[in-house]
């Protein structure tokens, strides 16, 4: 793999059985380069947030090869796979996923914690930095119960960077926010490719979002129909 690519996937196929058998995914092949901002469309069904399941290492039963940080993961036991997921994966779903009775420290420290590479004090500290880089700072000691729906997300993506992953894999990010979160939400993204050299894969229904990231591919009926898709 070559050294700027963090990502990449060979022929990877798919297949669901019930309530028959029929391949979701056929023929996905493409590379992912070091702060690239990448977004997958296509219409509803098309696979794409089956694609992001596979690519997260989460789903394992497919064909062909993915390859992470120039890592082979196919095949590797489940325990190893974990591992991958935490320190080089950073996850932002359509809803935040927060322990609305923690704070939103402690909410963006729980990743780190489980790794286990840090002591408390430097993950702490590591959590301060994420939540000022998303401009939360002085709502670090606050429940997340008590934030909006807008700066909840902001906090699930400062505990999405904790363990600096190589990849934040999102699904449909912006898909429970207004337009204007959502414009908020695409310069942090947009912020975090440039300014931080951090790589982002995100599945969308939102032309607007899709057509401002680096690059958009777009998969119809399980097929990747273009690698780069240029919008009107």
């Amino acid at each position: 793999m070559e050294e700027n690519l963090v990502l990449k996937t060979n022929n990877i196929g798919k297949y669901f059985y019930d309530p028959i058998k029929f391949k979701v995914l056929e023929g996905i092949s493409f590379d992912v380069k070091q702060g690239e901002f990448l977004t997958l469309v296509g219409k509803s069904g098309c696979g794409k947030s089956t694609l992001l399941y596979l690519l997260s290492t989460m789903d394992t039963d497919y064909e062909g090869e993915l390859i992470i940080d120039n890592e082979t993961l196919t095949g590797k036991k489940p325990d190893r796979l974990a591992e991958v997921r935490n320190e080089k994966i950073g996850f932002v779903f359509q809803f935040h996923y927060l322990l609305p009775e923690f704070s939103c420290l402690k909410n963006v420290m729980i990743p780190a914690m489980k790794l286990g590479k840090y002591m408390r004090e430097e993950i702490e500290h590591r959590a301060y930095e994420k939540l000022d880089i998303l401009g939360l700072k002085d709502l670090a000691l606050k429940p997340a119960s008590k934030l909006s729906g807008g700066q909840q997300q902001r906090v699930a993506i400062a505990r999405a960077l904790i363990n600096d992953p190589k990849i934040i894999m999102g699904d449909e990010p912006t898909g429970n926010l207004d337009s204007k979160n959502t414009s908020i939400v695409f310069d942090i993204f947009k912020e975090l490719t440039r300014g931080h050299n951090q790589t982002i894969i995100a599945v969308t229904h939102d032309n607007d979002f899709a057509k401002a990231s680096d690059r958009t591919i777009e998969l119809l009926d399980g097929k990747i129909v273009n690698l780069n898709k240029q919008w009107d």
